[in-house]
């Protein structure tokens, strides 16, 4: 481990931390080195891609996001391939999943889930005005920004309107089963309209309930009601304090990156820059923003006691130490240790509810003799990853950097 950590940049792109991980994608904080503005880096390995034939949906994904300009729909800047990966440059969301406000704090006040409604209801018009269906919405591709307003993200299941057949309907079974419109499920073909808005009314359901509407054996007459955006949008319940958003689209979209990566160009590949350093630096602004979490014992929120995906303490140890130490303090507790420059991945050999819990680590340098270390769940139960940290934590007592107040607190 005393090698440097390799500083990562794509094309005018600083890439940082991981923030998230699926099957065939990784995104990563980066920040755009001309302006400084940060940003969500998506990567995509094109091996993967071409080997699970998702070429032509990641395409049809990339160029959606493109189309849709709209104030509570995730930004897609631009996008970028080199020889081995394809690199989607989104807008970076700082709310988290709308879904983890029902699962945190229950079903909404009345008030609340209508905004969201509203919002929601605004975004799905707008998209189906230009020809373009989600057909996956659901409250994990439901984010929201510092602000507390929604952003739709996750196209990768959408559906252009010239993909309908000559019967006028669409012929792919997708969605996810508690929030898809029954038609979708036979071959029968559905209109892309009506089956976002039965998505949406289970959506809205769940806001207001705190729990989804089809677990009982009244399904089927469930599945009979239908509504349409017209008659949404002059419902009395819906229009108390509705104020759709006012913006501009700007000029004509150019899909010429998008063609470019897809025919893998080698004239049109991004470079990808690599430079020494030590464990990433976070500036003030970065450390400010996590200030909640720099604490060993703050796997709760607030006083819900909510259980976190993620915590982070500080050291005053070399990193070397640091890195030392959790694998010394996971190996006991039947992980196995992957470690890789100034991160570590921490894998539990045995399944539990959801799977094998799998850990993700990372140090960055605060101060030349300060460290931040961030402990994340990045699969697996949480409730399990609560339990797993509170055993590591006990063996690191002696890493983590406490402060007079801290020392007062375990007196």
């Amino acid at each position: 481990m005393s090698q440097p950590k390799i500083k990562r940049r794509v094309g005018k792109y600083e890439v940082g931390r991981t923030i998230g991980e699926g099957t065939f994608a990784k995104v990563k904080f980066a920040r755009n080195s001309e302006t400084g503005e940060p940003v969500a880096l998506k990567i995509l390995d094109k091996e993967k891609v071409l080997k699970h034939k998702m070429a032509e949906q990641i395409k049809r994904e990339i160029e959606t996001m493109k189309l849709i300009k709209h104030p509570n729909v995730v930004r897609l800047y631009e996008v970028m391939g080199s020889k081995t990966k394809i690199f989607i440059v989104l807008e970076f969301v700082t709310g988290g999943e709308l879904f983890d406000k029902i699962v945190n704090h229950g079903r909404m006040r009345e008030d609340e889930a209508r905004r969201y409604f509203q919002q929601l209801i605004n975004v799905v018009d707008y998209c189906h005005s230009r020809g373009v269906f989600h057909r996956d919405l659901k409250p994990e591709n439901l984010l929201l920004d510092a602000y507390g307003n929604l952003k739709v993200s996750d196209f990768g299941l959408s559906a252009l309107s010239q993909q309908v057949r000559d019967d006028g309907l669409l012929h792919t079974t997708c969605g996810t089963p508690n929030y898809v419109a029954p038609e979708v499920l036979n071959d029968r073909g559905y209109d892309g309209t009506t089956a976002d808005l039965w998505s949406c009314g289970v959506i809205l359901f769940v806001l207001l309930a705190g729990y989804l509407p089809f677990d009982d054996s009244n399904v089927m007459n469930l599945y009979k009601k239908r509504i349409t955006i017209p008659e949404i949008l002059v419902d009395e319940w819906f229009k108390k304090g509705y104020k759709p958003p006012v913006f501009e689209e700007k000029e004509d979209t150019n899909l010429d990156d998008v063609e470019a990566v897809f025919k893998d160009s080698e004239e049109h590949h991004v470079t990808e820059k690599k430079e020494e350093e030590q464990p990433t630096a976070m500036n003030a602004f970065e450390l400010i923003s996590m200030s909640k979490g720099l604490n060993l014992g703050n796997l709760f929120d607030g006083e819900q006691q909510e259980f976190k995906r993620e915590t982070r303490f500080t050291s005053r140890c070399p990193a070397n130490e640091i890195i030392h130490k959790i694998e010394e303090a996971a190996k006991p507790l039947g992980f196995d240790v992957h470690k890789k420059n100034y991160k570590m991945r921490l894998e539990n050999v045995k399944a539990g509810r959801k799977g094998n819990l799998n850990v993700a680590t990372e140090i960055f340098q605060v101060a030349p003799s300060l460290h931040m270390v961030e402990v994340r769940k990045a699969k697996g139960d949480t409730l399990e990853f609560h339990k797993f940290y509170k055993s590591l934590s006990t063996c690191l007592d002696d890493v983590v950097w406490k402060t007079e107040e801290d020392m007062q607190e375990t007196k």
